[in-house]
């Protein structure tokens, strides 16, 4: 199988270097300092399950992609139908395109632009940053990817796809239900992410502050109402296990768009709190906290794509 990971951030990086240290056939596209650096150096991962380097082959050619069997997609979802475009003219009919990507509706995005039999859905749960370009730091919890098709029908593909990831070596998963695997992470991740890059504080300060608390339990309530109207089966049970999860997270632990937010980079905020107020107002809901942490960050995002 050839496969193919964009972007060798935090989550590529990790992913597509454990299976390129398996032996498959992997090629990174990349751009910039990340493909010079990798090119020259290798990519290289700390990780708290053990360090490694590999050298996979790396190019800014998209044209290469034709050669893929599978793509894994691990660009931020506000770059999601920017990739697919440039993705488009190339992809062999049998390709299969899996976005990683934070978000509800990713693998909706990319059916819109691609072939919508090539594309799958899923999502990874990792704690990893870029420390510089080519270099990983994986410090907490153990990475794993879901995935499934989206008819949430067994295939021969996924089970292929399960065999490479299991080979890699990290934990993985075929879902039956994977619209509502996403929306888990999905309920998880809108709700402390920007309210942390709003409050500019960790993890540990928010559960421990009793009003902050309660912000990030009505902000999750928000998200739960959002995804009830669209018929996604969430609901109490989910916040609590949130809940538990975030009790249980070392408490200086923070997301990936608060981190974005405060380093002045573009985040995922649309696709994030945005998404949840705009769906908000099309289905009629009220999503008050949402609407307060999205319209106060907004203007700092604008002022940053201005700057693109």
């Amino acid at each position: 199988m050839k496969i193919f990971v964009i972007g060798a951030g935090g989550v590529g990086g990790y992913f597509g270097g454990r299976i390129c240290k398996a032996g498959f056939d992997t090629t990174f596209l990349l751009r910039g300092e990340t493909l010079t650096a990798i090119k020259n150096n290798g990519l290289y991962v700390k990780s708290i399950l053990g360090d490694f380097k590999v050298y996979p082959e790396v190019t800014d050619d998209y044209r290469t992609v034709a050669q893929a069997d599978l793509i894994i997609l691990s660009v931020k979802s506000w770059q999601i139908e920017a990739i697919a475009k440039k993705l488009k003219p190339f992809v062999k009919p049998t390709a299969i395109i899996l976005p990683l990507q934070n978000g509800a509706d990713n693998a909706e995005r990319l059916t819109k632009i691609l072939n919508k039999e090539s594309v799958i859905a899923g999502l990874c749960r990792i704690v990893s940053k870029i420390e510089s370009p080519g270099i990983i730091d994986h410090f907490t919890y153990e990475p794993e990817i879901i995935f499934g098709e989206m008819d949430h029908m067994p295939s021969e593909r996924v089970q292929n796809i399960k065999a490479v990831f299991d080979k890699a070596g990290f934990k993985n998963r075929i879902s039956a239900h994977i619209q509502q695997d996403i929306w888990i992470k999905f309920l998880f991740i809108t709700s402390i992410s920007a309210m942390g890059a709003l409050t500019r504080s960790v993890l540990g300060v928010m559960r421990e502050d009793p009003y902050l608390r309660e912000q990030l339990k009505v902000t999750a309530n928000e998200v739960v109402s959002v995804g009830q109207a669209l018929k996604i089966p969430v609901g109490q049970q989910d916040i609590d296990k949130m809940f538990e999860l975030i009790d249980t997270l070392d408490y200086h632990t923070t997301m990936s768009l608060q981190r974005d937010i405060m380093e002045g980079k573009p985040s995922e905020l649309e696709n994030f709190n945005g998404y949840i107020v705009k769906q908000g107002d099309l289905l009629h809901i009220d999503t008050p906290v949402n609407d307060f942490i999205y319209y106060s960050l907004r203007p700092m995002e604008e002022k940053v794509r201005r700057s693109l």
